[in-house]
């Protein structure tokens, strides 16, 4: 009687069993990990290793997303790929068995997802990896060459290629039901059922499916050559394509999702000002040239827009909200989203109690969300929960825009690039760096006026620094 065990670790459970010797082996099967605990399923973006493949420890086995973040599984094991149970594109519940390493021999069959049984192993002596149309001649009691009946044909199992030999059925018209789009032994038997063969003697020229004039629609040679004289009357050079239909990703319908319900169900209104960066960028100045000296941050204007918005905005408690219908939900601390421009798309990582946090420490908190979510490795729980979201865009030099809220926040705060304007000091005209801030705010949770007072306010923070420091 078998004995076997799992032990379940993060990403993987180990699988013990005795062999018919005593001996124990083990196979590790690799599960989807829960990046988060709001994630419930994750997709398979791509497969790098496959049935039959060795693979070291920290090898790429496959990557996989959430809706907003993507990443790569290593192998927590060296050894052979002895089954794979998914496939590129589906969507994976979380701690689902995805695939097995272990040693030849090993049957991990009892271990794969419900409704899996079809899926690619290496546990058995025909489900060896997959066998293409070019292969190697298969070594048969049968055959001793290449089957000429799967040219032109993808995947196919060894059960069903035998088959196909020894009925000479016509696998150009075969629909795959296997994993990976794998012709299995029933696709074949179900053309078999319907006819649909080819003669011996068309098999090394027919590369591509077509109707048969022979009995019960066999295809036979003089179809083929018919076809072959169409062809050359025919030939001519492909149209280039006039446009490209490309699926959008996960994180392209979250974002649109989420863009066309702010939109659609808020009352929003952007109030536009700027104020004088003289002050923050004396500093920036400062701080740049002995950062490294006194082991500070990198901090950046941004850094100190964040800063002033975490203090200020304690005092505007309806920005610092969520509105949720009938009921309004007031945050003490301030969940600071920053909005993230990716590869992959729009991201908001939220710095969480930022108004507790030094002018160096949040400079570095944000550094850190910022570019994991670049790299697409940020815990999903990281890009939920901010209380109100600001979105710079002055480095692409944008003077004026207008944010849109991500929902259900009250308000999100636009910073732009700095121009030169004038103003008059004592009689006379000067040129000052002006910086822009747009505040996109929800008219449903406050007023005009008190979301004027708010910018009123981060203003004159920004522009008196010093004294906002020493709060």
């Amino acid at each position: 009687m078998v004995n076997k065990n799992i032990f379940s670790l993060a990403h993987a459970a180990y699988i013990r069993e005795r062999d018919t010797k005593g001996n124990i082996r083990m196979a590790t099967v690799v599960i989807m990990p829960r990046q988060g605990q709001s994630v419930e399923s994750c997709i398979i973006t791509a497969f790098n290793k496959k049935v039959g493949d060795t693979v070291d420890v920290g090898e790429v086995l496959f990557s996989y997303e959430t809706d907003k973040s993507s990443f790569d599984e290593p192998a927590p094991v060296a050894g052979k790929i002895l089954a794979v149970w998914r496939e590129e594109g589906d969507d994976v519940p979380c701690l689902e068995n995805v695939l097995a390493i272990g040693e030849d021999g090993e049957d991990v069959s009892a271990f794969a997802p419900k409704g899996e049984e079809e899926a690619e192993t290496a546990t058995a002596p025909e489900a060896t990896p997959e066998v293409k149309a070019e292969a190697a001649p298969a070594a048969t009691a049968e055959s001793t060459e290449a089957p000429a009946a799967t040219v032109g044909v993808g995947s196919i199992s060894p059960r069903a290629r035998l088959l196909a030999e020894k009925t000479n059925a016509d696998l150009l018209k075969a629909v795959p039901t296997g994993p990976n789009g794998r012709i299995i032994e029933r696709d074949v038997q179900k053309l078999v059922d319907m006819g649909l063969t080819v003669s011996p003697a068309a098999k090394d020229a027919y590369t591509e499916a077509k109707a048969g004039s022979g009995i019960n629609g066999r295809v036979t040679l003089s179809d083929l050559s018919a076809a072959s004289a169409a062809a050359e009357e025919s030939a001519a050079p492909a149209p280039v394509a006039e446009f490209e239909d490309v699926k959008l990703p996960n994180i392209r319908k979250v974002i649109a999702k989420s863009m066309h319900a702010s939109l659609s169900n808020m009352a929003q209104l952007t109030l536009n000002t700027s104020f004088d960066a003289t002050e923050i960028m004396e500093l920036r100045a400062s701080l740049k040239s002995g950062a490294e000296k006194l082991g500070l941050a990198n901090i950046t204007l941004n850094d100190m827009v964040l800063f002033a918005v975490s203090r200020v905005i304690l005092n505007h408690k309806a920005l610092n909200a969520h509105y949720l219908g009938d009921t309004m939900r007031y945050f003490n601390n301030v969940n600071l989203g920053i909005a993230v421009d990716t590869e992959r798309g729009l991201m908001v990582p939220t710095v969480f109690a930022a108004e507790k946090l030094s002018l160096n420490d949040l400079s570095r908190a944000a550094k850190s969300v910022i570019k994991d979510a670049q790299s697409g490795t940020i815990n999903p729980d990281l890009l939920k929960g901010a209380s109100f979201t600001v979105t710079n865009l002055g480095s692409l030099g944008i003077e004026s825009f207008t944010p849109v809220i991500n929902p259900p926040q009250t308000g999100i705060l636009g910073v732009t690039t700095i121009t030169r304007r004038v103003k008059e000091e004592d009689g006379e005209d000067v040129t000052y760096p002006a910086m822009g801030l747009s505040l996109t705010f929800d008219h449903r949770a406050l007023d005009g006026a008190p979301a004027a007072k708010f910018l009123k306010e981060l203003c004159f923070a920004l522009e008196n620094f010093d004294l906002l420091l020493t709060k």
